[in-house]
């Protein structure tokens, strides 16, 4: 599967990159408004924030598959995670900002959606099972982290401006304590901001693998996209999204994510 990359290490860590991908097949695109609006919410460039990941010796799964295809951080069975919150589906029908992303009456039904679960969501989760189980049968823990970023300001998911950092645990519940801890220590001694479960407390991926009771600890960083690239005061356009990766804006940031997944390693590492 060309659109799904494996990329296997042997430190106790899985880097999970959901929602880099921006390609949609044809059949599919067809029924778009706009590329650019079927785009427009994709992790911009996290994938480039984050390849210095595997020479750590973590395992990276990513999807080139956009996120307006299907998201592999829902709930299969279409359950908000965010009850009373607005959010997307399954198989996304609107953008972040609620604009429509199919054309009138092409928005996918029932039938439709369960193709692409069958296609593109259970391979990559079948993925993540699979490498998990590897690294359980020689590691006492592991940690899974599930890389996401998101811009600034997006006033219809939340109020004002996001943190730099937004660490997700399922409000504690997928991951040790220690763990939290120490990404938020790597995290607050950058000088930026940080929220522990505030408006991102993890997607389905952070909330199903996340057992620590098994072994397997899950924590979801969210970050805000000015820590790497320009990110707009004003809603975006196709003239202003997305901005182009900036190395050197991005080269703090990256040093403070260095810390955190070797904060995420040496916490499966400790044998106590």
């Amino acid at each position: 599967m060309t659109w799904l990359t494996v990329d296997p290490g042997e430190a106790p860590l899985v880097v999970s990159l959901p929602h880099t991908g921006v390609e949609i097949p044809d059949d599919i695109a067809a029924n778009l408004v706009s590329p650019w609006l079927a785009r427009k919410d994709a992790d911009w460039w996290v994938d480039r924030l984050y390849d210095f990941a595997h020479d750590l010796g973590a395992t990276v799964i990513r999807t080139a598959i956009s996120r307006t295809v299907i998201d592999v951080n829902r709930d299969p069975s279409g359950a908000s995670l965010y009850p009373g919150q607005t959010t997307t589906e399954l198989c996304p029908t609107t953008t972040f900002d609620g604009e429509p992303l199919y054309r009138d009456g092409m928005a996918p039904d029932a039938a439709e959606i369960d193709r692409r679960r069958v296609a593109f969501f259970d391979p990559y989760h079948a993925a993540l099972t699979a490498e998990i189980a590897r690294l359980r049968e020689s590691h006492r823990r592991v940690v899974l982290y599930e890389a996401h970023s998101i811009r600034s300001l997006v006033p219809r998911l939340f109020d004002g401006q996001l943190p730099q950092f937004n660490l997700g645990t399922n409000s504690g519940g997928s991951c040790d304590l220690v763990l939290t801890t120490a990404v938020e220590a790597a995290c607050d001694g950058s000088g930026h901001s940080r929220v522990t479960n505030g408006r991102f407390k993890g997607g389905w991926t952070t909330r199903r693998y996340g057992q620590p009771a098994l072994g397997v600890h899950a924590i979801q960083m969210e970050l805000a996209c000015r820590g790497y690239m320009d990110d707009p005061a004003t809603p975006p356009t196709p003239d202003t999204w997305p901005s182009p990766y900036r190395p050197d804006q991005a080269a703090p940031l990256r040093a403070v994510l260095s810390e955190v997944l070797s904060a995420c390693m040496a916490f499966a590492r400790d044998p106590a």
